[in-house]
C-alpha cells in the first residue's frame, strides 16, 4: 500500500484530481468529508462549543460560516479547531484503510487534504501530490461557482504558497489546462505510484 497525500491550495483542483485517481482504481479519502461527519459528532460538537461558544450552535447544528468567519480571521482559533479535529481525522483515516479490502491488486490511497504542509503532516504519507494552478485561475474558477473573489482571497491567504508546497512534494500536477491535460498527468503519476507499490511489495 501507499498512502499519498493529495493537497493544492483552495480552488486549485484537488477535487478533480481525486476523482480522476477515484476512476483509475485508487481508494480515495476526503477529509472534507470527514470533517462534516466530525461536526454531527456529539463530543465534538461540545468540545466546539466550549472554545467558540454557544453562537457556534444555529438550529441545533455547528454553524460553519459562523466558524469560518472566525477562524479565517484568528489564526489562533483556527489551531484550536485543528487541533479538535485532526487527530479525529486521522483516526479514523485509519479505519477507513483498515477496512480497504486485501484483493491482490497494487493499493493506492489517495487522501485528499487541503494542508498537509501548513501542519507538518508530511511525514504521515509515503508520497506527496500538489495540485496547482495559478491565483488567478482558481479566482475565475471558483467566481463561476459563486463564490466572491474576496473569500477565495481570504482563504488562500491563510494557506502556504502553492510554490513552496511545489517544490516538496514528490509529484505536481499542472490543473490550469484543459481536464484532457490534467487526466493525462495524473494517469502518468498512477502508473509510477502503481509501479513503486509493487516494487515494494516484492520486497
Amino acid at each position: 500500500m501507499i498512502k499519498v497525500g493529495l493537497t493544492g491550495n483552495y480552488g486549485m483542483g484537488k477535487t478533480t484530481v481525486a476523482e480522476i485517481f477515484r476512476k483509475l482504481g485508487a481508494y480515495v479519502i476526503n477529509t472534507d468529508e470527514i470533517v462534516n461527519e466530525l461536526f454531527q459528532d456529539k463530543s465534538v460538537i461540545s468540545e466546539i462549543k466550549r472554545v467558540f461558544g454557544e453562537k457556534v450552535i444555529k438550529n441545533g447544528v455547528i454553524d460553519k460560516k459562523y466558524i469560518a468567519d472566525i477562524v479565517f480571521e484568528n489564526p489562533l482559533m483556527r489551531i484550536y479547531l485543528e487541533n479538535i479535529l485532526h487527530p479525529k481525522v486521522f483516526e479514523k483515516i485509519d479505519e477507513i484503510i483498515d477496512k480497504i479490502p486485501s484483493r491482490g491488486e497494487p493499493k493506492i490511497v489517495i487522501i485528499e487534504a487541503p494542508i498537509i504542509f501548513e501542519r507538518g503532516y508530511q511525514n504521515r504519507f509515503d508520497i506527496i501530490v500538489t495540485v496547482y494552478t495559478s491565483e488567478e485561475v482558481a479566482i475565475e474558477r471558483l467566481k463561476k461557482k459563486g463564490v466572491s473573489e474576496k473569500e477565495v482571497l481570504r482563504r488562500l491567504k491563510n494557506q502556504f504558497p502553492v510554490e513552496m508546497k511545489k517544490s516538496k512534494s514528490d509529484f505536481v500536477i499542472d490543473n490550469s489546462g484543459s481536464i484532457e491535460y490534467t487526466r493525462k498527468q495524473v494517469e502518468d503519476i498512477f502508473n509510477k505510484l502503481v509501479a513503486m507499490e509493487r516494487k515494494y511489495a516484492g520486497n
